[in-house]
Order: C-alpha cells, then sequence, then structure tokens
C-alpha cells in the first residue's frame, strides 16, 4: 500500500502540472470509485473550474479547486494516479482531461483507491480530523506528544504507528524501518515505550520517512510515480523483506513475525523482545 513518501512524491510531481489547469473533461469508469456517491456528484462540480493546490494529508491526496472544492483521492492498497497514460491502460478507472491537453488516469487493480468531494474548509477539516491524527512534518509531532497518546496503552507499539488516528501516513514499511532504527521491538506495549525511546522513535520515523520521500517511495508491488517509474527506496531498506539476509548492524538473523496483524522484521539482538512477549513467526 503506498505510504506518506509515496503519496508525497505524487504530490510533488502532480503540483507543477497541474496547479492553474481547468478541468475540461472527465469519464468515472468504476462506480466504486466514488460510493456511495454517484460519480457525477463527486466529479462534475470540478468541470470548469481551476485547480489551485495539490496537497497532502497522511495517506490523502487533496485537489483543491476555485471557490473551496476539495476532492480526495486515496490509494488504497493498488491505486496510482499516471500522467498521460496511453490510451487502453488496464485498470483505468477514473480519468481527467485538462485544459492544456495533457490527462490523469487514476488506475487501481484491486479497485479499492477512492476518490471523494468536500466544500469548504469546514467540511474538509472536520473530515479529516476524524480520521487522522497528528501529522509528521509538522510542529506538532513531538516525543512529548506522541507519549502522551501512548499512554496506559497494552496495544504493541507497531499497531500504535500503523493507527491512522494517531499518526497519519505510517505505514508497514516505514514502521518496521523505524522501530529498527530506534532500537525498539515491534512487540513492546505502546504505554511501556520510555521518554528516552520516544524521543529516538519520533526522530526514526522522521528519517526514515524522509529516505522514503528521496528515493522516490518503494515498489514492492504496484505503487509508480506519476509517470509510471518505480521508487527505489526498497533497494535501500535496512529491514523490512531482509528476513534471509544479515542485520547490517550486528549481523545476527533478521526474523519475520506477526505483530498488529501484519508480517513485521526485527532484529531481536538489536531490538530486545520484551518480557513475556509472544511470538508468532511468520515464513515469506
Amino acid at each position: 500500500m503506498p505510504e506518506l513518501p509515496e503519496v508525497e512524491t505524487v504530490r510533488r510531481q502532480l503540483e507543477p502540472r497541474l496547479v492553474g489547469r481547468t478541468l475540461v473533461a472527465y469519464a468515472v469508469r468504476d462506480e466504486r470509485w466514488t460510493a456511495p456517491r454517484a460519480p457525477n456528484e463527486v466529479v462534475a462540480p470540478l468541470l470548469g473550474r481551476e485547480i489551485v493546490a495539490f496537497r497532502r494529508r497522511g495517506k490523502y491526496l487533496i485537489w483543491e479547486a476555485e471557490e473551496e472544492l476539495y476532492l480526495l483521492i486515496h490509494l488504497r492498497m493498488t491505486g496510482n494516479l499516471l500522467y498521460d497514460a496511453p490510451e487502453g491502460t488496464p485498470y483505468t478507472r477514473a480519468h481527467f482531461g485538462f485544459d492544456d491537453g495533457h490527462d490523469l488516469r487514476f488506475v487501481d487493480p484491486r479497485r479499492f483507491g477512492t476518490g471523494w468531494l468536500l466544500a469548504g474548509e469546514p467540511e474538509l477539516d472536520a473530515y479529516l480530523d476524524a480520521r487522522l491524527g497528528v501529522e509528521p512534518f509538522s510542529d506538532a509531532f513531538t516525543a512529548e506528544h506522541l507519549r502522551a497518546l501512548a499512554r496506559g496503552s497494552r496495544a504493541p507499539i507497531k499497531a500504535f504507528l500503523l493507527d491512522q488516528r494517531r499518526i497519519a501516513g505510517v505505514g508497514n514499511i516505514y514502521a518496521d524501518e523505524a522501530l529498527f532504527r530506534a532500537k525498539v521491538h515491534p512487540l513492546r506495549p505502546a504505554g511501556r515505550v520510555t521518554t528516552e525511546q520516544w524521543r529516538l522513535l519520533r526522530d526514526a520515523i522522521l528519517d526514515s520517512l524522509r529516505a522514503g520521500i528521496d528515493a522516490r517511495g518503494a515498489s514492492i508491488d504496484d505503487f509508480r510515480d506519476l509517470d509510471g517509474a518505480r521508487g527505489s527506496f526498497q533497494d535501500r531498506f535496512l529491514i523490512h523483506r531482509r528476513a534471509d539476509e544479515g542485520c547490517l548492524e550486528c549481523g545476527g538473523p533478521i526474523r519475520k513475525i506477526l505483530a498488529a496483524g501484519r508480517g513485521t522484521y526485527v532484529c531481536e539482538r538489536c531490538q530486545p523482545r520484551p518480557r513475556g512477549a509472544r511470538i508468532v513467526p511468520m515464513t515469506r
């Protein structure tokens, strides 16, 4: 699933190409993309309106049109936005044409991606605030804030990091990378992470996300950037998907275990297992 770095990569590519452009045509070929609304309810109000900004919050792309209309696009598991992709591109769910002759396609083999229209900044804020927690690159993203959110929680820290209502944008890849950098075991209860560990973990999350953005995201399965190119962060993983290789820090074994319902990679020499933690091993 595209995470914050992959979505930010697409946003940075979309902004210079689409801001200032006007939507002049569209076709939504899969009604699930806008469900439960009809496609015309979601996209037709954007026709003839100039795009004034392309933003991101968490894993949402925010297409801002004139008069405070916002199209929220979520890539979900396998969604991609492709610019000037060839006619007949497989799995095209929505297609947008602009006044400069260029176009944009939402391509999604598994059909989980969504488009949703909101009117006005208050409605946008209410929608996102109900679903998303603190943005990692915001001033509010501090070790103190994270520790306060986790106080008393018995959930594994991996589950805490994946909870979009607490931290917006972090998914399985970047949670593994951050926990390894901070030397915190993914099964440690979030409420038992120490103040110093939170400081290390906060910085490790930012470092991992920045590294992913610099590499234009990770392309393990389906993710491609706006021009169809693959990201390269998968070539720089410190621990994720390295179960058959030795730890880059200590040379010890990397294990794949189940944490927060997800396949999770850990070096238990570098990330000491918390007392009483029950390990469920996984194979590829």
